[in-house]
Parts: C-alpha cells; sequence; structure tokens
C-alpha cells in the first residue's frame, strides 16, 4: 500500500451515532403512528355497524321484521327457510358477505337490544371480549 492512498470509510463511533439517532426517531414516531392504526380500525368497524344496520333496516322493511337470534346477520346474505318469507326477502342486502370486523373477529347480534329497543349490534374491540377500555372497548349501537 501506498503513504499517500487514504481508505474512507465510517468508523465504530460513527456508526452507533447514526444507530442510536435512528432507534431516538423510530422510538418517538413509532407510537404515534401504531395509535393511528388502532383509531383507524375503530372508525372501520363504526363505519361497518352503519352498513349493516342500514342493511338490517332495510331487510326488516321487506320481511317485516327484524332477523331473529338464530337467523342472525347471515338473513341479509341468504333466503330464509321459511316459506312466506322466502317471497319477502328481496336481499342480499349487502354488496359484500357480512364482514369481519377490523380484529378478524365476528360482528355480535343480539335480540332484543337494550332499553327496549329491537336488537344490539356491536363488535367486541381488540381484545375479542365484552367490555373493556379505550381498544379494547365494545362499539356498537342499538337499534332506534
Amino acid at each position: 500500500m501506498n503513504a499517500s492512498t487514504k481508505v474512507s470509510g465510517f468508523t465504530l463511533i460513527e456508526m452507533l451515532v447514526v444507530l442510536v439517532i435512528i432507534g431516538l426517531l423510530v422510538g418517538l414516531v413509532g407510537p404515534k403512528l401504531f395509535g393511528k392504526v388502532d383509531s383507524s380500525k375503530i372508525e372501520t368497524a363504526k363505519t361497518q355497524i352503519k352498513m349493516l344496520k342500514n342493511g338490517l333496516e332495510t331487510l326488516r322493511l321487506d320481511l317485516g321484521r327484524y332477523p331473529t337470534k338464530e337467523e342472525g346477520l347471515g338473513l341479509l346474505d341468504n333466503r330464509p327457510s321459511d316459506e312466506r318469507l322466502r317471497g319477502k326477502w328481496r336481499g342480499p342486502y349487502l354488496d359484500e358477505n357480512v364482514p369481519l370486523d377490523p380484529w378478524g373477529g365476528a360482528y355480535q347480534y343480539e335480540v332484543p337490544g337494550v332499553n327496549g329497543r329491537p336488537f344490539l349490534l356491536f363488535s367486541f374491540g381488540a381484545d375479542g371480549k365484552r367490555g373493556g377500555e379505550e381498544n379494547d372497548a365494545d362499539i356498537g349501537i342499538a337499534a332506534n
């Protein structure tokens, strides 16, 4: 090697400083980005529940009643087995099949609803269990 030849590159200290800076940036920005993912899932669930409620309301106009607990949300996609209702059913009442909630769980449909309402429609939220707080809270509506 010639004495006038310079070898350029990064020192170990320079590389460690860059890694520490990147780690700090990820630590500061990462939680904010993941918080947005959680809030977007909640908004998606609210929107899907409104869509399901509209489908249930349209079905009620055609059949004269909401689905029973046994029929559930499947009645939005599938003709009723009762011959008297088959002729009135004008579905499917959704553009696609009944979706899963943003966390991969099934939407819950209960009849009767609370406070004298005909049904309750909700998602268990991120934890997949009844109750909870923040991202784990149940998301839903009762029919008017």
